[in-house]
């Protein structure tokens, strides 16, 4: 399973309704055996350019586990997608990855510090 990133444009006229959407999403997902880990509504924006006549999406971000075959069968459906003016599904940098589990354990590592030096000093 590799990770990856789904970052996908919600026509406005479902905003209303963007939880049905962003199920189907899942359920898309799920069906190929992949799994969402962090998700994040970005809320409505106003596009660079107009798309599907639509000047305005709600912009939505997943991060997702994947088996190989799957990323070609979510592309396949999302291309169709009414609901859906544009998405984009794109491999996560290991390294970045790596990187920000380092930066989690670093700033654990430093509030337990400072936690153990405020109790020194109270005794």
């Amino acid at each position: 399973m590799k990770n990856y990133e789904l970052t996908f444009l919600v026509h406005p006229d479902y905003e209303m309704n963007l939880d049905e959407v962003v199920e189907k999403v899942k359920k898309l997902i799920s069906t190929n055996d992949g799994k969402v880990t962090k998700e994040v509504n970005e809320g409505k924006k106003r596009l660079a350019y107009a798309i599907k006549g639509q000047e305005y999406a709600v912009y939505y971000y997943m991060e997702v586990e994947l088996p190989a075959t799957a990323p070609a069968k979510i592309s396949s459906v999302m291309n169709i997608t009414d609901e859906v003016l544009r998405y984009l599904l794109v491999v996560t940098d290991e390294r970045r990855i790596k990187m920000e589990e380092k930066k989690r354990e670093y700033r654990a590592n430093r509030a337990a510090a400072a936690e153990k030096s405020e109790t020194q000093e109270e005794e």
